[in-house]
């Protein structure tokens, strides 16, 4: 574990990972599928943790376009991000992964309570942690959640996952002659509104000098070249 660049990560993980074709809902074999990317990292004894989105579920500007409060349309989401925790947790699981889910929302019941030291304690005894319900606050995004989570519980690097190889100046589906960063400054994401996170989310990380790292998770590869040290993606430091 020593050799690797990374010895604890923060995955962040949009709803739509774990939507099916239809691009809604939660897709057993898309969750059986980023368990086994997770697995695999878990083997090598880096230690994961996750926060995962619930846009598959709930788009909170569906409501809002409606006249909805944006306070309910943000617990909405929160509750969300449960469901997929628990379809998330029971698939690292059943691939033999011991798991935990917190949620900054108290629902004892299906979750435990997010506590900080908690989370660090599951991380240390080689539990993956799946980090549910945002940061428990309404006006702010699950990328925020993201880097708050990994300030605290002291992660190398926030590994954005999407279904592309890092971080283009236009929309490479597109756009063919798109270029591809392999390295960006926070201010350079800020600056050029590119949409790796939020801009909170990148403030919160440029603040604290945590990395950002963004890959394409479906590559089987990816995530492996990073955590040796391999150029891959696209990292947002400095």
């Amino acid at each position: 574990m020593s050799d690797l660049k990374y010895n604890r990560i923060l995955l962040k993980l949009s709803g739509e990972a774990l939507a099916g074709p239809a691009g809604f809902g939660i897709d057993v074999s898309e969750a059986e599928a980023i368990a086994s990317r997770i697995k695999e990292v878990h083997e090598m004894g880096v230690e994961v943790a996750v926060v995962i989105g619930a846009g598959n579920i709930w788009r909170g500007k569906q409501g809002l376009d409606r006249g909805m409060d944006r306070a309910t349309a943000d617990y909405m989401g929160m509750l969300g991000t449960v469901m997929n925790a628990m379809a998330l947790m029971d698939a690292l699981e059943r691939s033999g992964v011991f798991t935990r889910v917190q949620s900054a929302i108290e629902m004892r019941s299906v979750a435990e309570p997010y506590i900080r030291r908690r989370a660090i304690r599951h991380l240390e005894k080689g539990r993956v942690v799946i980090l549910s319900a945002g940061t428990g606050n309404p006006f702010f995004s699950t990328d925020t959640a993201a880097a708050l989570r990994a300030m605290e519980i002291d992660a190398n690097v926030v590994i954005k996952a999407t279904k592309v190889d890092g971080v283009y100046d236009s929309d490479p589906k597109k756009n063919p002659d798109a270029k591809k960063f392999d390295r960006l400054s926070y201010i350079d994401v800020l600056n050029r509104r590119l949409e790796v996170m939020d801009s909170t989310a990148i403030s919160l990380c440029m603040e604290n000098e945590l990395p950002i790292l963004v890959l394409n998770l479906w590559d089987s590869q990816a995530l492996l070249r990073a955590l040796n040290g391999e150029q891959t993606g696209t990292l947002v430091n400095g």
